[in-house]
């Protein structure tokens, strides 16, 4: 199984999650989420797979999160709106997003990891 992770190289959570896949023998292919940024339509082939909530994909705690003013506009926007916006800025996406093209984690959580990649 090889899987695709969506990452920022300075993120400590991203290097979290790509140390334990390393130490767990999980082959992957990483993926610049600010150089590469997923289009929308990637955007809504991961959030249809993930099963969770489209504001789960916000990194809520980041700078272009508050910037922006999302937690407002979460509110009032369409989900295509939130698909848009999540694809021009990859700061805005939550990280990592890890998928082997069939299931979709986000974040690093080491028992989520061990579930679903092990």
């Amino acid at each position: 199984m090889s899987l695709t992770v969506y990452e920022y190289p300075s993120c400590s959570t991203c290097k979290k999650a790509k140390k334990w896949l390393d130490e767990n023998g999980v082959a992957y292919e990483d993926v610049h989420i600010v150089e590469n940024t997923p289009s929308k339509e990637e955007l809504t082939s991961l959030y249809e797979k993930s099963g969770l909530e489209l504001k789960k994909f916000f990194n809520t705690s980041g700078k272009k999160y508050r910037e922006l003013g999302m937690k407002d506009r979460m509110k009032n926007s369409s989900e295509e709106e939130l698909l848009e916006l999540l694809a021009s800025d990859g700061m805005l996406i939550k990280r990592p997003i890890v998928t082997d093209g069939k299931t979709v984690t986000i974040g690093f959580k080491e028992d989520q990891f061990e579930q679903t990649w092990k």
